[in-house]
């Protein structure tokens, strides 16, 4: 973070200093709310949690180099006490923002998200000095974290917003107001929660109506493919730049075609000229994540032929997607298994598709959450698709959804060894210890709370018998 002092940090944020005997002090290091990444001069969050109250931890973060806690209550040692610990974090993120000269990258979408903040951070890099949002930390305390992380010299922030409901997002750019906004896609992520795509759409929206107007520098990058982001131009007064496939986007990608081994290759079109991009990444769907990043880019002032060298050379940064290993016997385990919903499911079938050309595949797959009165048909639906693309063998893991993903297959024209249904993740990791031969592909992918990054590190591993319940 920038330097500031104590006095400066308790009245940004409305809090009362107590056991401070110089407020002067300053936070030199990372403002952190985990114990364990305090460094010398940095400020402590203490977030009262259901199973851990981070006060507990005041006198060992102290002892360790912290300059002092931002808490809710006295804790003996040097501190800043508020009402609101998330609303105080949220009040010096955004004064810390302004005090920065950095341009501000936001984005949202229903999926690829993490992804594509990640290209667009590699890309920016090769420009300038970029802060980015660490793996999926993209919410009222995760946000304002990586906003703290900024540093004097840092010239673009990237952050990835999430939302749960209306108003979310709204809530993020109020902390950190964007100058260049990007809309990704809405699919059926959390659709359960929100009641619709509709609904979904006037949520992400929020962040193009944060934007500053053209005349300001404000700009709205919108997916061309996406008829209700599309239809967001609407309601920003931002320049719109649109990108895709279609031909009226302004960033756009020709002559698509997947490597032997299912990484893209393209040749990019941007305004200002072209060039050709093979990425190290696995899956056609990283094409419209890379147009969107070269999309950014491009306005904040990035030729095209930077754009394609920057592309080529970005490789995954955030664990559990789509994480490419091939183990001493010619298995290749796909860990995709951060979190699903039916597009990032899809798009993952279709990458061990590809991937899996002249070798035997295997989908090991459990429930996508929150999808409500969709979810029988989405995991059905996901079902049929395995069967559709030769998937050799899928392996449905949990309840009531991963039976559903069964029951898709077998309606589709799936027979019993084509595709089967297990209780649980060690369940599958002995059947695929039992029947994996050399040269087998196998993707592993589920929504989060499943757990089943469980199954790939077993796998790649070769544990012993109960080790994944053990995880």
């Amino acid at each position: 973070m920038i330097a500031l002092s104590l006095a400066e940090i308790a009245e940004v944020v409305g809090g009362q200093t107590y056991d401070i005997p110089d407020p002067s002090v300053q936070v030199t290091g990372s403002v952190v709310r985990d114990s364990r990444e305090v460094e010398p001069g940095s400020l402590f969050v203490a977030f009262v949690g259901e199973r851990v109250d981070g006060h507990d931890f005041a006198e060992a973060v102290v002892a360790a180099g912290a300059a002092a806690v931002l808490g809710s209550r006295p804790v003996g040692v040097p501190a800043i006490v508020v009402p609101d610990v998330q609303k105080a974090l949220g009040a010096l993120a955004r004064h810390v923002v302004r005090r920065l000269g950095a341009t501000l990258v936001a984005l949202t979408g229903s999926a690829g998200k993490t992804s594509t903040k990640d290209l667009i951070a590699q890309v920016l890099r090769h420009k300038a000095p970029t802060v980015f949002t660490p793996g999926s930390l993209n919410n009222e305390i995760g946000l304002p974290l990586t906003a703290l992380s900024a540093t004097e010299d840092t010239r673009f922030l990237v952050l990835e917003m999430g939302a749960r409901g209306i108003g979310h997002i709204r809530y993020l750019t109020e902390l950190t107001p964007p100058k260049v906004g990007l809309v990704l896609n809405v699919g059926s992520a959390h659709i359960g929660e929100f009641g619709g795509r509709e609904q979904i759409a006037q949520a992400k929206g929020e962040l193009v109506e944060s934007l500053p107007s053209a005349e300001e520098g404000g700009t709205a990058v919108l997916n061309a493919d996406d008829p209700l982001v599309r239809a967001m131009a609407s309601r920003t007064k931002a320049k719109v730049v649109l990108f895709g496939e279609s031909d009226e986007a302004d960033v756009r990608a020709e002559n698509v075609r997947l490597t032997d081994s299912g990484q893209p290759s393209f040749v990019l079109h941007t305004p200002s000229g072209c060039g050709d991009v093979t990425m190290r990444l696995y899956g056609e769907h990283h094409v419209s994540n890379a147009l969107a990043a070269a999309a950014v880019a491009h306005e904040l002032g990035m030729s095209a032929e930077e754009i394609a060298t920057a592309l080529s050379e970005a490789g995954s940064l955030s664990r559990w997607r789509m994480e490419v290993t091939e183990r001493p016997d010619g298995v290749t385990v796909v860990n995709d298994a951060y979190n699903a919903n039916p597009e990032s499911m899809r798009a993952a079938l279709r990458a061990l598709a590809a991937m899996g050309q002249g070798r035997r595949t295997w989908a090991v797959l459990g429930k996508m959450a929150e999808l409500g009165d969709e979810a029988l048909a989405e995991h059905d639906a996901v079902g049929r698709l395995a069967v559709r693309l030769n998937v050799g063998k899928l392996v449905a893991v949990g309840g009531r959804e991963a039976s559903w993903l069964q029951l898709g297959a077998y309606n589709e024209g799936s027979w019993g060894e084509e595709s089967v249904h297990v209780s649980d993740a060690q369940a599958a990791v002995d059947l695929l210890r039992s029947e994996l031969r050399p040269g087998d592909v196998v993707l592993v992918k589920a929504s989060r709370s499943v757990g089943l990054e469980s199954v790939a590190e077993a796998l790649l591993a070769g544990g012993t018998e109960g080790e994944v319940a053990a995880r």
